[in-house]
């Protein structure tokens, strides 16, 4: 999948502002940003269920808007909002979508009974999904996007509204889609889940501000992040908040995790914070620590909406 110069206004509203994007094959591919950020709008578009205002887009080898028809035989799709039939059964809402993806009625129903094995609902095909667990429906959910045995698999923050232990074994789901050659697109507000991404892009404000493996873009923070161990965490944070160059103070416990631009050699710079620190909190330690994906988003969503740089754009294997 890849996009060139993808763009979508609504009126005097830039939803989506010239963003490039390449996603590898058999790979989940994560978006993160903030709400209003553009995730979803341009996985609508990627998909071809809207029209760009501008841009290319080729998926599975197929020109999208043009082909968009031919596209949705070879994909799934699966909203954060449960969006089967609550007054249907779980082997019901199954039939339905197997009929609707054109599924063959003599594979429909070995293809059924599988998906009610691998994705746990054995006893349970005749119950009424609307009386499902929000961790069940999504699964069923997922069931429903992958009966056709889609190559492309777009989701659009699936676990928003489940339980940590339900987001986890859903996504040893989407491993194992993977595993089988499909590939995903994913949207997430979760930095777990984030993690788990083999590669991400990240949206503010409808522009792509970074994008690479997770290895790679908390590696360009190499330097920038330092913990600083204080008895007044409060305090030393007013303090380093004043300081020339910090983007963000956080409590972590009792530490903070300090956020710098990265201008200077690291030694330089803990030196400064200690120089502050030096009559509010004179006993505070700082010690450089390796950043974390949610370091990544901060630094990437304090950009100006006018910088145009990208943090790690190595271009994927496709």
């Amino acid at each position: 999948m890849r996009a060139r110069g993808l763009s979508k206004t609504f009126g005097s509203l830039v939803a989506v502002d010239h963003v490039d994007l390449s996603a590898p094959r058999k790979q989940i591919y994560g978006f993160l940003g903030p709400n209003g950020s553009g995730k979803s709008t341009s996985i609508r578009m990627l998909c071809g269920l809207l029209t760009p205002s501008a841009g290319e887009i080729e998926v599975l080898g197929l020109k999208i808007p043009a082909q968009a028809e031919v596209l949705r035989q070879r994909i799934g799709y699966m909203t954060q909002q449960f969006s089967l039939f609550s007054d249907l059964t779980v082997r019901e809402n199954l039939e339905f979508l197997a009929a609707v993806q054109n599924v063959p009625t003599n594979k429909a129903r070995a293809r059924i009974d599988d998906l009610l094995e691998e994705y746990h609902f054995e006893g349970r095909s005749g119950q009424l999904a609307g009386t499902m667990s929000g961790g069940q429906k999504q699964r069923l959910a997922l069931a429903g996007a992958v009966i056709h045995e889609p190559e492309l698999l777009f989701l659009d923050e699936p676990t928003s509204a489940v339980d940590p232990e339900s987001r986890r074994d859903f996504w040893e789901k989407l491993f194992e889609l993977t595993d089988a050659g499909t590939t995903i697109l994913v949207s997430t507000h979760y930095m777990d889940e984030a993690e788990r991404c083999h590669r991400l892009a990240i949206l503010n404000r409808g522009r792509l501000v970074a994008d690479g493996t997770p290895g790679e873009l908390t590696g360009a923070l190499k330097g920038r992040i330092l913990l600083v161990e204080s008895a007044n965490q409060r305090q030393a944070r007013e303090c380093l908040l004043k300081v020339p160059g910090v983007i963000s103070a956080a409590q972590i416990g009792n530490s903070l995790r300090i956020l710098t631009d990265g201008q200077g050699e690291v030694a330089a710079v803990q030196q400064k914070l200690q120089q502050a620190l030096s009559s509010a909190e004179p006993g505070a330690r700082i010690t450089p620590i390796a950043a974390s994906l949610e370091d990544v988003f901060v630094s990437a969503t304090h950009r100006q909406a006018g910088d145009s740089a990208t943090l790690a754009t190595a271009e994927p294997q496709r």
